[in-house]
């Protein structure tokens, strides 16, 4: 079964498309205009390894935030399609995440409750000209459009460019153990309701 999705969006502000396989090899082509964005979704796809190509124009005259969380909502509902069922994976995954002397940890559940608990402080309010606060947004979008149930925490950091880097490869490789298949359970449903 192929477990991969083309999307697209267009509003007044972003026009948006998104195509992953969760099959891949974590290769990624994502251009939204924002490079340190583009340099955090080139990490997610890598660690994931999810296939991944980004295509992105927004209000960029204005600023990074609506290019950066509409395309978490985007590639949210990319990966709730490109799921389908959940027939066979793992459904839950985590991962500790060293980057230098930062520490970040990410847990989460394909449960399709969407929720977000977030307790990471950056200690700086920019990485560059993209605002760390974007972080959170992306990943907001990205879990409440996934039906993806997320908790991500950095433990200690210092630079806000490692806290960013840990928060998306953290939860990179959560998601790949998540979506990895179960070999004793191939083709059930990871839950006593038969549903998820």
């Amino acid at each position: 079964m192929s477990r991969r999705a083309s999307l697209s969006r267009k509003t007044a502000e972003t026009s948006i498309e998104v195509e992953i396989d969760l099959d891949g090899t974590g290769a990624y082509d994502n251009r939204t205009g924002v490079g340190f964005f583009d340099h955090m979704l080139d990490q997610l796809a890598r660690h994931a390894l999810i296939d991944m190509k980004v295509r992105a124009s927004g209000d960029l005259h204005i600023d990074d935030h609506h290019t950066v969380e509409d395309t978490g909502i985007l590639l949210g509902k990319a990966l709730a399609e490109a799921m389908g069922d959940k027939r066979g994976i793992r459904r839950y995954g985590h991962c500790y995440l060293p980057m230098d002397e930062c520490l970040t940890r990410a847990a989460l559940d394909l449960s399709g409750r969407p929720f977000l608990v977030w307790k990471v402080a950056f200690t700086a309010p920019k990485i560059g000209t993209f605002d760390t606060e974007l972080v959170r947004e992306f990943f907001t979008a990205f879990a409440m459009n996934s039906g993806m149930t997320l908790h991500v925490e950095t433990l200690y950091g210092v630079n806000s460019h490692h806290i960013a880097e840990t928060c998306f490869k953290a939860a990179a490789r959560a998601l790949r153990d998540a979506l990895e298949t179960d070999p004793r359970k191939a083709e059930a449903i990871p839950s006593t309701k038969g549903v998820l």
